[in-house]
């Protein structure tokens, strides 16, 4: 289930990111996460359960350090047991931050999923503490997760997986690396699926803060798209066969930039200055 609502406060902010985001200059939107997550007093749970590499928490813990949070806190989480230990879970209790790094998403739903961990990440976003994902950790914070897919511009019918995420949101599916690695129909047969939720197709390097009120703030140097079909007239889905084309009558479609807003409740948005790059 999605995070429930607080009766203590605000819920934290979501941040999916496209992947490949700047670790060495200006770090944006790294500095950003860890501003929200209390800056130089900022205690970032550090999740790299995606990854195979045994580097990638090191990485993050010199990226999160450097940029100046107080504690990094690595989670080497590889397998369900070590997800419903005590002892994690009273450490995962210091952190005013947490973030899923990439690798592959199947590993963070199949790990993590139904976990004593996972209902705590989700218990402190609805408490107020910031969750980030990269990558495969960006798909994995909304309640549906595209577990796999076929690249290309073209919906078609069996050309993407589905399978439950984090749960933090039930208002978004996202995909990474969506220019880069032309996923634009893939999301379109996701949503197609399921017509309740607002696509975001994030740009490497891009994130995309969703605040408190469900409203979106676009950071970085490449664009999110924005698909919504809740205007939807027309669905073939029901009727395809595997490898059709999926006909969709009726889809909404935004590209937004850095600064640019998005309201998840109204579906509308405004336009940022893409050449703005700072916080």
């Amino acid at each position: 289930m999605p995070s429930p609502e607080s009766t203590r406060g605000a819920r934290g902010y979501i941040i999916p990111i496209g992947g490949a985001e700047d670790k060495v200059s200006d770090r944006a939107i790294l500095t950003r996460f860890t501003d929200l997550s209390g800056g130089r007093t900022a205690r970032i749970a550090v999740f790299p359960t995606a990854s195979e590499l045994s580097t990638t928490g090191d990485l993050y813990r010199q990226v999160f350090t450097s940029i100046g949070a107080a504690a990094v806190d690595v989670f080497e989480i590889t397998d369900r047991k070590s997800a419903n230990d005590p002892v994690n879970l009273a450490r995962l209790d210091e952190a005013t931050g947490i973030f899923f790094t990439g690798g592959n998403q199947l590993r963070l739903s199949t790990i993590l999923g139904g976990t004593a961990i996972a209902t705590a990440i989700r218990r402190r976003n609805a408490a107020g503490i910031p969750v980030a994902g990269t990558s495969a950790g960006a798909a994995f914070v909304s309640e549906h997760m595209i577990a796999f897919g076929r690249e290309g511009a073209t919906p078609r019918a069996g050309f993407v997986t589905l399978s439950p995420g984090l749960g933090l949101t039930n208002r978004v599916i996202v995909d990474q690396h969506f220019r880069e690695r032309d996923r634009l129909g893939r999301l379109l047969t996701a949503l197609a699926y399921n017509p309740f939720a607002i696509g975001l197709g994030l740009d490497e390097g891009t994130a995309a803060f969703i605040d408190p009120e469900n409203r979106i703030e676009v950071l970085g140097a490449g664009g999110i798209t924005v698909v919504d079909v809740s205007q939807l007239d027309h669905s073939s889905m029901a009727r395809n066969q595997e490898g059709e084309v999926v006909e969709l009558v009726g889809v909404r479609l935004h590209v937004l930039a850095n600064g640019a807003v998005y309201d998840l409740e109204s579906r509308t948005g405004s336009l940022g200055d893409q050449r703005s790059r700072g916080r």
